[in-house]
Formats: C-alpha cells, structure tokens, sequence
C-alpha cells in the first residue's frame, strides 16, 4: 500500500471546440505529455444516506471535502486504484491518496485493516499519517457508501521544469448504478459533444504565457462539479418522476366515477 500526498492550486474551466483546439495547440508546444498518456478515468464517489457531502459542497462554503476512489481505465487485471480525500480550504486543494486492490477498498474505508493508524506495508508496520486522516474521516461521516461513478477520457500534459499540471477531459459522464470499475465505460453525458473541461493545476503561480492565451481567447474560470452535477442530474430525473406519478394518479382520479376512491 503507498501513500501520496498532493496540496496545490486548481482551476476549471468549460471550453467550447474552438477554444480547445487553441490552447492545446500551445500546450502542446509547452508541456509535456503525461507519461500515461490518453486515458479512461473512472471516479467512483462516496457519501452519506443524506448525500451530506455532496449536498454541502454545492453550496459553496469556504472548506469542503470529498471521498472518492479513481482508477485508470477498465480494471480487468486486477491493477491498482486509488482512495483519495480531497479537500478544498480557501481555493487551495488537499489530495490524500493511497493505493490498492479494488477488491480491499471496502475494508480500508470501513478500516477494517487499519489499527491505531498502522497499515501493513510487505512486512513492515508503518505509521501513516494518511491512514489515520482516512481512518477520522470515514468514523466522522460514518455508514458512507458509493452513490455516483464519474467517467470521462482525459489527456495531460506537464511542465519538465516546475509542477505545473494541464488536463483535458471530454465525454465526461456518470451513471448510478453498476457501481464498480469493471463492468463497462458507458454513463449518461454532463456535457454537450463539443465542451471539454479544461483543468490548470499546480503549488504555485501558473505561467504568464499560459495567462495570456487564455485572455486571448476570452476563457474564463468556472465552478464546475463534476460529482454535483451528476448529483443534480440525478435529483432531477427524481423528481420528475415523482410528478409523472403524481400526475398519473390525478388523471386515474379524475377518470373514475365519483363512488370509487383511489384508496379503494
């Protein structure tokens, strides 16, 4: 099991075709490709019955939190994933991650494995900080369970000489069920076919010329969620289906003679 640590600065940003095709353009003049090139990142999220998390970042506070499990492409091996707690303080993001099997992310949630904040490394005991934030965090919220799995294609790119960090995700979507990384790739889409979310991650000042490319093409930051707005997805197809029954039984009522009761 290891553990990573990462606290750094990161900016969204929606980008139409057109936009996208410019910054990449110079990005990719710049920066680096990732060395794991394009791939499918998968995101599995983790609330409360209440959905408490998630319900409590969308109203934008000035500290929020999140528990998730991500793994790279379809997890037909047996590779690793990755449970992360991320945290946000003041536009800054705290990223906790460890890494192990899918098939123990239960356990370690559920701290079944962990014991005074210890978690077994081959056959040494190493004290983790990680694991005793992970350990508060999941006794704090208690009873947490997946509720959403976020998918879309990213590709990155990085700078050799600082650690700045560039992201393009398209086909971002989600789906509610079959809450696993090896059943399919499928989701519901967040975004229309021609958006691209556009992240700029790093520990310090980004780059002047990064900033005047994008005043070049009039980008502009923007409070995207991708788990809030697959939440909010999610609680509008609810409610609407709560209307249609509730307009189902009126016009039964009102299509009934006036002896005979819906309660009947």
């Amino acid at each position: 099991m290891v553990g990573y640590v990462f606290k750094r600065y990161e900016l969204k940003y929606v980008l139409d075709s057109a936009q996208y095709a410019a910054i990449k353009a110079e990005i990719e003049k710049r920066l680096s490709p990732d060395e794991f090139g394009r791939n499918t990142v998968q995101s599995l999220y983790y609330d409360t019955p209440d959905n408490r998390l998630i319900r409590a970042s969308i109203e934008k506070p000035a500290f929020k939190e999140k528990l998730r499990v991500r793994c790279y492409n379809l997890n037909d091996d047996d590779k690793n994933v990755y449970v992360e707690m991320k945290r946000k303080y003041d536009g800054v993001v705290y990223k906790r991650r460890i890494a192990c099997k899918e098939g123990d992310v239960a356990a370690l949630i559920e701290g079944e494995n962990k014991t005074g904040g210890k978690t077994q490394i081959g056959d040494k005991t190493q004290i983790s900080q990680i694991s005793k934030e992970l350990d508060y965090f999941t006794r704090f919220y208690g009873n947490l369970a997946p509720k959403i799995l976020i998918l879309c294609e990213r590709e990155a790119f990085c700078d050799k000489e600082s650690d700045l960090r560039v992201t393009f995700d398209e086909n971002i979507r989600y789906r509610a069920d079959d809450l696993n990384f090896y059943t399919s790739l499928g989701g519901e889409n967040l975004l229309p076919d021609d958006c691209v979310l556009m992240e700029l991650k790093s520990g310090s000042a980004f780059p002047l010329w990064l900033c005047r490319i994008l005043g070049e093409q009039n980008i502009r930051k923007q409070s995207f969620s991708k788990y809030g707005s697959a939440y909010e997805h999610e609680l509008f197809k609810s409610k609407l289906r709560s209307n249609i029954i509730c307009l189902n039984r009126f016009s039964a009522a009102a299509t009934l003679p006036q002896s005979v009761s819906l309660s009947s």
